[in-house]
Order: structure tokens, then sequence, then C-alpha cells
């Protein structure tokens, strides 16, 4: 956020006239989206530090962790894929389209789709 800000403060009129206020206008734009991104990340982790995690055992509530036949999920917030323990968990937001359109009001042995392949859930806690 700060690159694109420091880019946009730095251009510099030319003799071309419109091409300093496009280039700064896009880099103000990259700024702008680069603090949407931070503020939707900041948001997550003020939800993430307030979840009591402990009696959970429902498929969308952040906290759940949910064990499938090929992947594990956290849904805390969307962090990525991460390694615990040595193995591959991937972290998504409660917001993240596989949540709200996959895991929805599932339970143990439910079938959902991911990456066009059907999968089941083992376990959720």
């Amino acid at each position: 956020m700060n690159q694109a800000q420091h880019a946009a403060n730095s251009e510099e009129k030319s003799s071309a006239g419109d091409k300093y206020e496009t280039s700064r206008a896009m880099n103000q734009r990259e700024r702008d989206m680069f603090a949407q991104q931070l503020d939707a990340a900041l948001q997550e982790l003020s939800l993430a530090a307030s979840i009591d995690c402990s009696g959970i055992n429902n498929t969308t509530v952040p906290g759940t962790v949910i064990i499938s036949q090929n992947a594990c999920f956290f849904i805390f917030a969307g962090l990525g894929k991460l390694k615990f323990e040595g193995k591959d968990v991937f972290v998504i937001s409660p917001r993240a389209p596989l949540v709200v359109e996959q895991f929805f009001q599932k339970k143990s042995t439910d079938r959902f789709l991911i990456n066009s392949k059907t999968d089941y859930i083992m376990d959720i806690f």
C-alpha cells in the first residue's frame, strides 16, 4: 500500500501530458485496492480474536475444523494453506465460497464438491 502511494506521489509531469495523470490514477487505484484488502483482513483478524473455539460443532462457524477424505479445513480467516504438525491445513474465511456454498449445514459423512471432485466429510469439530 505504501509502495503504491509512493509511486503515485513520485510521478513527475512530463511532456506526455495525460500519461502523468493516468499513471498517478492507476497507482492511486492500486493503493485503494490494497487498503480494501487490508481492511478486510483486519476485520477477519478481529473476528478471529473474538472466537471461543470450545464446543463448536457447526460447519460454518469460525473456529470449526473440517476433516475430509482428502483435506483439512480450518474456518477462521482467509490465510490459505499452512502446515500444521506436518500436514496441509487450508485456513479459510467463513465468507469463502467453499464454506458458503459447500459446507453450510453439513455434518459428518456428507459429501461436498471441491475443484470439480466429490469429497466427503469425515469429522467436524
